[in-house]
């Protein structure tokens, strides 16, 4: 067990390199990567069974603790990232298909690996958790809402069948896995180590078969789609943090909510879009899942030098 748990620290450390390695893999071998298409949701239902696994009744104490903190994420998150989206399909000239996909990825909740990210920022990790939490929780309501209101001008949208399946792949496997913890708690903190290497397989599986799928529209739009996810993370980032300033946030809780509006759960994106759209409207998301972990990383190392006379945050229970 040991040499698992070494394992997925290593993978989950090295979680872009693995994105990037996969989604080249995909691009190259489409004819491979792409049978993987069909089990693209069950893949991220098994993520999904993780982080219910690692979910704390603490995590939503700290929503009771600090109720505004969590409002200004969770609201920034579900209004910035929707309304860049918007803005970019309009300014930008894209298909149909990648336009609803590029709104899509801006409606999900935000990413997990957001709270890894602030915790090497030196931000407030138990923020971003709630903040994560709260927004997974509310994305089977909030998600469809948001995506018929501002991508059915796109493609035509079914948002009763968006939220039957957000909750058939976000909030049973999220319940499932909450509920092992309670009757199973020696055998879940035996399995929470290799965790981190259950999503990392999970991700890298899905973006290399929507990469696999969508070669032809990558190799004729991937650079301008690509450019569209760069500009979307990072405003996101940007308004994010200014939000959080604008409320009169400390430094570190500005570091958090700018990690965790920029940074998407692109898993969720693009099972839902190659459900319901098409795997070219997949594309967003997939690209969006290689770059946000880069870029995260980045901001964090620039974050992680700039403190503001503040503790430094706890260690969460997932970073080793």
């Amino acid at each position: 067990m040991k040499a698992v748990a070494s394992l997925s620290a290593f993978v989950g450390k090295t979680f872009a390199i693995w994105v990037i390695l996969f989604a080249v893999l995909g691009f190259v071998f489409p004819d491979t990567f792409k049978q993987i298409a069909p089990y693209i949701v069950t893949l991220l239902a098994i993520i999904m069974f993780g982080m219910g696994l690692t979910i704390s009744v603490g995590d939503f104490r700290e929503v009771a603790r600090r109720p505004f903190d969590v409002a200004i994420g969770v609201f920034s998150q579900f209004i910035i990232m929707p309304l860049i989206a918007v803005i970019l399909t309009k300014i930008i000239p894209m298909a149909p298909e990648v336009a609803a996909g590029v709104i899509l990825v801006g409606c999900c909740p935000g990413g997990t690996s957001s709270n890894v990210m602030t915790y090497l920022s030196k931000g407030d990790v138990a923020l971003s958790v709630a903040c994560t939490s709260v927004t997974t929780l509310a994305a089977p309501l909030v998600t469809p809402f948001l995506v018929w209101m501002f991508a059915s001008q796109y493609l035509p949208v079914d948002g009763w069948a968006r939220f039957l399946s957000i909750v058939k792949v976000v909030l049973v496997p999220l319940a499932l896995g909450f509920a092992l913890q309670k009757i199973l708690p020696g055998l879940v903190k035996a399995a929470v180590p290799a965790l981190p290497l259950v999503s990392v397989v999970g991700i890298v599986l899905i973006v290399s078969a929507v990469v696999g799928a969508s070669k032809p529209a990558i190799a004729t739009s991937g650079l301008m789609i690509f450019a569209v996810v760069v500009l979307h993370n990072g405003l996101g980032y940007l308004l994010g943090y200014f939000a959080a300033r604008a409320s009169g946030l400390s430094l570190a809780k500005r570091k958090a909510i700018a990690i965790e509006v920029g940074m998407q759960n692109s898993g969720l994106g693009a099972a839902l879009a190659n459900a319901y759209f098409s795997p070219v409207a997949a594309v967003p998301s997939a690209i969006f899942s290689v770059w946000h972990n880069i870029s995260g990383a980045l901001l964090a190392n620039y974050f992680s030098r700039r403190v503001e006379d503040e503790p430094q945050a706890t260690k969460p229970a997932f970073v080793k």
